[in-house]
């Protein structure tokens, strides 16, 4: 009963937030969206979880399809888009390109229509080329969009961007509904240093979008935001300018930083993850369109070369020692490379990482809640009061 009544203020606090411009659109980055927006998201995602807790069942539709599209491997964020779809009563429909007409030469309109027919959400991954995912998602978009306006499409299918190359919404958004409940509310927030910093991997190619998603969601918040690397391994400039943009407008601040350590001196949080360097993902779709297998086998000995000279940048119990009364919260998208477990040298120690099991697992935990309610509030103009209804049923999950 307490539950319900919390559930109750809650929802009367998303009425509250303007959501005109995420009805009937896609999510694709997270700066194209206003706070609202986002806020909304949040305390969406806060209300489908409170109810599931509760054992009310968060079912909105009947019937309806989520179609999910992952060109590169995934674990956490494709059990979570489907646990996700399964929440609002959605059926899900994997899409193993290597089995459809694509590999036969299907083109990106004919597939994005045949495959949205009684799709309510689309959700895509495909972070592997730099220009080229979220690029491929906004034809798929358009091409739904035209379907849709031809009449061809009874309903325009949600897009959903599940990571690309440039930004990973829903882990981003997930990591700081995390930071939202370890300190008691998005406000708490302001003024708290995020160190979001590149760590050595013994592998090569990890996608930008991670940290770029990091530095373009936190620096909205009012975060002291530090973005630390080895020289060589920047991001994309223009997310860099959108981190900045967001800082000036927060009140918080946007700083770069070639120290981890640095990096680390009085952080209130720590996110320690390797990345590949822009210039070289640059280079590495530019020989993959090329169909240059040689000159990506050369490209991959030189990153790993590179990678090895900077060893040192792992997360360790020195380092944390530095951070905020040697306490600071340490975050990881998943999975981490742990030294002396996943690899012989990694980008976290075993011991950091050991005593953040639990806390890393509550930050996965976030990001079904965020995509359902990415979907949720896309689809109903009224989100609130689709809510209301929804928890008025009093219908059991569990029965």
């Amino acid at each position: 009963m307490m539950e319900t009544r919390q559930i109750k203020r809650q929802i009367e606090s998303l009425a509250a937030y303007d959501t005109d411009d995420i009805f009937n659109n896609d999510f694709l980055l997270t700066w194209d969206h206003d706070d609202d927006q986002i806020r909304a998201i949040f305390e969406t995602a806060q209300i489908l979880r409170a109810m599931r807790r509760d054992n009310i069942s968060c079912k909105a539709f009947d019937s309806g399809l989520a179609v999910s599209l992952f060109r590169d491997h995934s674990t956490r964020t494709r059990f979570s888009f489907s646990s996700a779809a399964n929440l609002l009563g959605l059926s899900l429909q994997d899409m193993d390109e290597g089995k459809s007409q694509i590999a036969h030469g299907e083109t990106v309109r004919e597939t994005a229509n045949m495959i949205s027919f009684m799709a309510d959400v689309i959700g895509i991954r495909d972070d592997m080329y730099i220009g080229k995912g979220n690029t491929y998602m906004r034809e798929v978009a358009e091409a739904v969009q035209q379907g849709y306006e031809a009449g061809i499409l009874e309903q325009r299918p949600t897009l959903v961007n599940l990571q690309c190359d440039i930004d990973h919404p829903t882990q981003s958004m997930a990591d700081a509904l995390h930071l939202i409940d370890e300190f008691g509310g998005l406000e708490n927030l302001k003024g708290k240093k995020v160190a979001m910093s590149w760590a050595y991997s013994p592998s090569y190619g990890k996608p930008l979008s991670v940290p770029q998603g990091i530095v373009g969601l936190m620096t909205r918040f009012g975060m002291d935001v530090v973005l630390s690397h080895p020289e060589g391994y920047s991001v994309m400039p223009e997310v860099e300018e959108v981190a900045r943009l967001n800082a000036e407008t927060s009140g918080g601040s946007f700083t770069k930083t070639d120290s981890m350590r640095e990096a680390f001196e009085g952080a209130d949080i720590v996110y320690p993850k390797s990345w590949a360097p822009f210039k070289a993902m640059e280079q590495r779709t530019e020989l993959y369109a090329q169909n240059d297998m040689e000159g990506i086998a050369t490209l991959e000995k030189e990153l790993l070369v590179q990678n090895a000279r900077h060893k040192d940048w792992e997360c360790n119990e020195s380092l944390m020692k530095l951070t905020k009364n040697g306490k600071a919260l340490y975050m990881h998208c998943l999975p981490a490379d742990i030294t002396g477990v996943s690899c012989e040298q990694g980008e976290v120690e075993a011991s950091v990482f050991d005593r953040y099991r639990d806390p890393l697992y509550r930050e996965a935990s976030y990001k079904p809640y965020i995509i359902a309610a990415i979907i949720f509030l896309s689809k109903f103009a009224d989100p609130a009061e689709k809510l209301s209804q929804v928890l008025s049923r009093k219908a059991e999950r569990i029965l």
